[in-house]
């Protein structure tokens, strides 16, 4: 396999990892077991996760795990921990998690609580529902032991501070690799994440698939405003006898297509990871071209024998990669070049 410096092309910049790996291939095949992410930053994630599945883990382990690395990290913008607010000034978070069989948990708006995917998956295993919301998801948590806990941190006050002198709502593509704090420590209009989420996918040593997501979702967002990633079908959906796709990217339009199950519904149908992940982006577009290009949308797909594939409407979408063999970034090929 031929191997490209991915910085030196200037596909991304500003990020916090210092070298890419970029394969021009179809897809990528790895060896079970096998994790990945979205965006750079899943490369932290996958560390943890990698600590489960090549133990002989189980995939929902792992998952839950790496999800937890990002949830923590408040110089992560995007997700859990250090989010930015609603316009309101309240963090919420959304998350959703799900197995091989099709067992999955999800909460939404829910706020006080920093590790959302942990609270998912205790809805998918202790209740006979699949989603709880708001202040039920909170007294869920509470009930089964989480700890409430401010999680607006000052940057992220500051940030939305800054963002109320105009209350201007403009979702920049990319904005994950891209610095959010100025040197003089004050937040610029155009460097806030309106947009975004970390998904992830695992096949374990056994062949079991699972996969995660889990956000602050849109910067200054309506109160109450729930995006993809914590809807099963749109910002994830695992079938073990297929593969697994998460999504990323403004999550209204994902879910009108209900991204992730359509993505694993094409591989069903005999298309590659990549070629299924093509095929929903090429809808999107084809649907409103001009409004296509302004916003980025992507999918990362992992089918049942290792293969990955992924595919967004802009350049800059990249995913981090995890195996016995490799541990890399990978940039995504996209719609508009």
């Amino acid at each position: 396999m031929e191997r490209r410096s991915f910085i030196r092309n200037g596909i991304i910049a500003g990020t916090s990892i210092s070298s890419y790996d970029y394969k021009p291939l179809e897809n990528i095949s790895a060896t079970k077991p096998i994790m990945v992410s979205t965006w750079d930053f899943g490369k932290y994630a996958n560390t943890e996760g990698w600590k489960i599945l090549s133990a002989n883990g189980h995939a929902l382990d792992a998952i839950e795990q790496a999800a937890r690395v990002t949830e923590a990290d408040e110089s992560n913008k995007t997700v859990g921990y250090g989010g930015y607010p609603d316009r309101d000034g309240r963090v919420t978070l959304d998350a959703c998690i799900m197995d091989e069989s099709g067992n999955c948990g999800s909460v939404m708006a829910m706020e006080h609580i920093k590790h959302p995917i942990s609270v998912a998956r205790k809805v998918m295993e202790k209740t006979p529902h699949i989603i709880l919301v708001g202040d039920g998801a909170l007294q869920f948590a509470l009930d089964n032991g989480f700890q409430k806990e401010n999680l607006l941190t000052p940057d992220s006050k500051k940030a939305w501070e800054d963002w109320l002198k105009n209350s201007k709502y403009e979702p920049v593509i990319n904005i994950e690799n891209q610095l959010f704090k100025k040197q003089d420590n004050s937040f610029a209009l155009g460097g806030i994440n309106n947009h975004d989420t970390i998904g992830l996918l695992a096949l374990d040593a056994a062949g079991k698939l699972s996969g995660g997501c889990t956000t602050s979702g849109m910067a200054f967002k309506m109160h109450g405003r729930v995006g993809d990633s914590p809807v099963i079908g749109a910002g994830l959906f695992v079938d073990g006898e297929v593969g697994a796709a998460t999504a990323t990217g403004v999550g209204e339009e994902v879910i009108r297509c209900v991204g992730s199950h359509s993505v694993v519904e094409y591989m069903r149908n005999g298309l590659s990871p990549k070629e299924a992940c093509k095929k929903v982006v090429d809808r999107i577009a084809k649907r409103d071209l001009e409004k296509a290009k302004k916003m980025q949308i992507g999918f990362l797909a992992l089918d049942k024998s290792g293969n990955v594939g992924a595919y967004a409407l802009q350049k800059g979408f990249s995913y981090a990669l995890k195996s016995a063999s490799e541990e890399i970034v990978i940039a995504v090929e996209s719609y508009f070049d």
